[in-house]
């Protein structure tokens, strides 16, 4: 009897746009399961929280700063990584691989580059595990968006079938088409005004519930200035974050308004949730009008006010990930425990019906225990 393989364990890693904490995941991902093992996350620390958003735009002694702070959230990550290893009760040696995404701080992959904040050398060293990073740039190079990252994976979890969508709703909303070729693109903003706005007026890091987003009524006004931003309009394949949807770009349309007109500060909280859910719904008709199923994940997947208003919108049946075995919160984790597990088996996971690239890369980069 040939022996049996050795299982392949894997932890993925994300801090997204909302920039509010990492989560993690232990994974098996032996032969064709995907399985979480443990699940763990942590809030940022405040001052690394605020150092990470005060790089997203220019500012005095940045090289030195984002070094700093790379070095900050590998220490994050190796927390989570040790609670993830107690949680499941392994030692990092069975570990084949990390997944770490790092932070993105500017995306401009129309001028050819794209930087996501990371140490992944150091979190290599310290957690004694080998560390896959830095997953957007060779698609960039290949003439792509790289991004968003995760379609590969939602096909592989979540099957190709017609009529079927995955929906994350992190700080950007993004969409994959679980179709043949699968699809994916970014939808416009999901959660991150909404953090940013709340975190201005009320030092909260995000809207719990949406009860302050409840409070308010949309602005019609300024939502129809605010759906007027050419981006939503171009066709996929397209990405974005905060170097167009900032509290910058949301200023300067609030500044246009007639002083008598501009709305409190709730009623915008509330207009901001109608432009993530319009701006969602507005591109599943446009660009996939023909699906009948969207599954949601993402920290937006447990916001009861904002599902509420995106199944109302949506031409569509909405449920959540966690109907299909995998908890909401997770899926993103996942995603890059996945796509580790990809690199190192050097299948590509980057493709070009997603990002527009001319061919099809292998994501990430190796950086051995």
């Amino acid at each position: 009897m040939a022996p049996d393989r050795p299982a392949e364990i894997y932890i993925g890693l994300m801090s997204g746009t909302s920039t509010d904490g990492v989560d993690g995941v232990l994974a098996d991902l032996t032969g064709d399961a995907i399985r979480v093992l443990a699940s763990a996350g942590r809030p940022l620390p405040d001052t690394l929280r605020q150092e990470l958003l005060a790089l997203n735009a220019p500012g005095p002694d940045e090289l030195a700063r984002a070094a700093r702070a790379a070095n900050a959230l590998a220490d994050c990550y190796e927390d989570v990584v040790r609670d993830l290893l107690a949680q499941a009760g392994l030692r990092a040696g069975r570990i084949r691989a990390i997944g770490a995404h790092g932070q993105t701080v500017r995306h401009a992959p129309e001028s050819g580059y794209t930087i996501q904040i990371n140490a992944p050398a150091r979190l290599a060293e310290r957690a004694g595990i080998a560390v896959v990073a830095d997953f957007r740039s060779r698609d960039v190079a290949a003439g792509g968006q790289g991004a968003p990252l995760v379609p590969a994976f939602h096909a592989a979890r979540f099957g190709q079938g017609e009529g079927r969508a995955v929906l994350n709703l992190g700080g950007i909303a993004n969409l994959t088409v679980l179709a043949e070729p699968v699809r994916g693109f970014d939808t416009g903003p999901a959660n991150m005004l909404m953090d940013a706005w709340i975190r201005r007026h009320q030092g909260r890091p995000y809207d719990q519930d949406g009860a302050w987003a409840a409070q308010g009524r949309c602005h019609d006004g300024l939502l129809a200035s605010l759906l007027a931003e050419p981006w939503l309009e171009l066709a996929p394949p397209k990405s974005t974050g905060r170097d167009l949807f900032s509290l910058e770009w949301l200023d300067d349309r609030i500044s246009r308004m007639p002083d008598g007109d501009r709305p409190q500060p709730a009623d915008i909280q509330a207009t901001l949730l109608r432009l993530s859910v319009d701006s969602i719904a507005g591109a599943v008709r446009r660009h996939a009008p023909d699906t009948r199923e969207i599954l949601a994940c993402g920290g937006g997947a447990r916001n009861p006010v904002f599902m509420a208003a995106l199944s109302r919108a949506l031409p569509c049946r909405l449920t959540t990930t966690d109907a299909y075995g995998v908890p909401a919160q997770d899926v993103e984790a996942l995603a890059f425990a996945w796509l580790a597990q990809a690199h190192i088996q050097g299948r590509p996971a980057c493709l070009p019906a997603v990002t527009g690239a001319r061919h099809a890369t292998i994501a990430g980069c190796l950086y051995p225990a």
